[in-house]
């Protein structure tokens, strides 16, 4: 299976196979898709001023293999490809540093030290974002852990560090509000764990000790000087909706701290496509759909930079169409993310899905 990730221009290395095509202002091919990178190569696309790249990794696709995309159609989607906005990526010496802290949080709440490792997570994916530029999140390469708690905080605290730079928040306030994505369960750490960890469906007895779970992580945190009063409010308040239908007090719209506003969406989008136990992971493209739907409980505003931020079908990758079509994803729209712009592999044909009004009964299955 082809696995395809941007990587600034300067971190190439000779070998790596480039997963897009170098077009000039004039349309004409300067480096062609698949071309394996040679130091010639990346010195050129330095000179070009090139910030980055889509490079590819394992192997093709059997299915993918076997479809003959004719010459004027390859010339098209060459021409027609826009590259993604920068994703969130995370180098594996990030990914262990944050687990490592993260495991140390649940594990040692009362440590005069917990503030302390907390912020670092914090500080090291606010770093992770800035130095790549990132404006958009691609959930699958977030995972941190096989622990589901913990892997969950770091990608609540990353996906809502993006929503909210999309959202216009400064730094410190990006960097609280990851702050409070790690630590908005932490009060799960005082939840007996047969019951946090229970493969069944809990009973309303075990539901309401559950949902103490936002009271008990503000009474772990309140007293912490390092730790930000608004950081606190979120995870006080990470389950409340704007309907007033949430917990643990039922309190609605403008009384909802605005960090939590973000978590709270970034809460329930990584929980419906994680598989647990007693659920089968929801796809992201029906996560997205069902974020969508909730309008009344969630905060449109935080809503509409969440959809401004998430990539589902990344371009260059290959999507079958409801009209049997296979096509190839050129370009994604900013809050459209279930719409993106594509081309036909066979026919050629143009699916721009997100302004074409011809194209509004054509879906990506």
């Amino acid at each position: 299976m082809i696995r395809r990730r941007y990587i600034s221009t300067r971190l190439l290395k000779d070998g790596m196979i480039i997963d897009q095509s170098i077009i000039d202002r004039a349309g004409r091919i300067l480096i062609a898709r698949k071309t394996a990178l040679d130091p010639f190569l990346i010195e050129a696309l330095q000179r070009l001023s090139v910030s980055g790249v889509y490079i590819r990794e394992g192997e093709e696709d059997p299915e993918e293999e076997s479809i003959l995309i004719p010459p004027k159609v390859i010339e098209a989607i060459e021409k027609q490809t826009v590259p993604d906005r920068s994703r969130l990526q995370l180098s594996e010496s990030v990914k262990k540093h944050v687990c490592q802290g993260i495991q140390f949080l649940y594990a040692n709440t009362s440590s005069q030290h917990f503030a302390e490792a907390a912020n670092d997570i914090s500080d090291s994916l606010l770093k992770a974002i800035e130095e790549n530029d990132a404006i958009a999140m691609d959930i699958s390469i977030l995972k941190v852990s096989d622990e589901y708690t913990f892997r969950h905080s770091v990608d609540v605290a990353a996906m809502g560090m993006i929503v909210a730079r999309k959202a216009g928040m400064s730094s410190r306030e990006i960097r609280e509000l990851g702050l409070a994505g790690l630590l908005h369960d932490i009060g799960k750490s005082k939840i007996p764990p047969d019951l946090l960890n229970k493969t069944g469906r809990l009973s309303d007895e075990e539901f309401s000790i559950m949902k103490k779970h936002p009271f008990l992580g503000y009474q772990l945190l309140k007293e912490k000087k390092d730790i930000p009063r608004s950081v606190k409010l979120a995870v006080l308040q990470h389950h409340e909706k704007i309907s007033g239908n949430g917990y643990p007090f039922g309190i609605k719209g403008d009384q909802i701290n605005s960090y939590s506003k973000i978590i709270s969406i970034t809460d329930i989008y990584d929980a419906l496509v994680t598989e647990r136990p007693y659920k089968k992971a929801f796809s992201q493209r029906d996560a997205v759909e069902m974020i969508m739907a909730m309008t009344d409980d969630l905060d449109v505003s935080a809503m509409r930079s969440f959809l401004d931020s998430v990539i589902l079908y990344p371009v260059g990758s290959t999507v079958s169409l409801n009209n049997g079509e296979r096509a190839r994803v050129v370009k994604n729209t900013p809050g459209y993310p279930l719409r993106p712009k594509v081309i036909g592999l066979k026919t050629g044909r143009v699916y721009d899905l997100s302004e074409d009004i011809r194209c509004a009964s054509v879906i990506i299955e």
